[in-house]
């Protein structure tokens, strides 16, 4: 009888002591959870003027001026923690225009930054929280000929007449500050959110266009890059443990 009860004691003492290990675990993986990045991704519309550049451009007939719309897509991660939000992103655009063949241009930019915000709506369902931080950008402005009168024996046989079909390009990098607001809505059981990021990107003082080599070039044009944004922004689960 006495060994029946403490065999049932110790049964019960185990029991007590696993519950609270797996309580433990849990909380403790809460915590960690909970400090863990966002999966975020956007797509949006950006608005960049280069007013040098294309007021260069215009003087030479054989070539179109860009078009300053860029359609751009955002990849990055999210950290919210105590109101505080911290972000990481890289994104890529393109005016999503110019034909090889023809007498057209495109715009093309890559760049990626950090941001810091703070969240002033206490809420667990609703996100407003502006935002400061810094990146970097680089622009491609690439430019393509009339070709469609050049002969296909012209280009076989003059090494000449096969640079002169081909396309120019000018780049254009610098270091950049940000400003922007972001507003999501989190979904009912933490699932992600959707949202809106709508932003202002400039350089610290305007660059000259470099050759596609990142060359000097002599008397070349100046630029600020300075860009308007707005995107469609999305988050996933926690990065880990999803």
């Amino acid at each position: 009888m006495k060994t029946s009860i403490l065999f049932f004691a110790l049964s019960i003492f185990s029991l007590q002591a696993m519950a609270q290990e797996t309580t433990d675990k849990k909380s403790k993986w809460g915590k960690m959870k909970s400090s863990m990045p966002i999966m975020m991704n956007g797509i949006g519309v950006s608005f960049q003027n280069f007013d040098a550049l294309n007021n260069r451009i215009a003087g030479f007939p054989q070539y179109k001026g860009l078009n300053n719309r860029i359609w751009t897509l955002t990849a990055g991660s999210m950290h919210v923690e105590k109101n505080f939000v911290s972000l990481m992103s890289i994104t890529g655009g393109s005016s999503l225009t110019g034909n090889p063949s023809e007498r057209s241009s495109a715009l093309r930019t890559i760049g990626g930054g950090i941001d810091l915000g703070y969240d002033v709506i206490p809420s667990k369902m609703i996100m407003l929280y502006p935002l400061v931080g810094i990146g970097a950008e680089t622009f491609h402005a690439i430019y393509y000929r009339d070709v469609n009168a050049v002969q296909f024996d012209a280009v076989a046989n003059s090494s000449t007449v096969q640079n002169s079909i081909r396309k120019t390009k000018f780049v254009n990098s610098a270091f950049t500050y940000r400003l922007g607001m972001g507003f999501s809505v989190k979904s009912p059981k933490d699932y992600g959110s959707i949202g809106i990021h709508a932003g202002y990107v400039s350089g610290f003082h305007d660059e000259k266009w470099k050759s596609a080599e990142y060359q000097n070039l002599g008397n070349a044009p100046h630029d600020v890059i300075k860009r308007f944004s707005i995107s469609l922004i999305f988050t996933g689960s926690k990065m880990m443990g999803m």
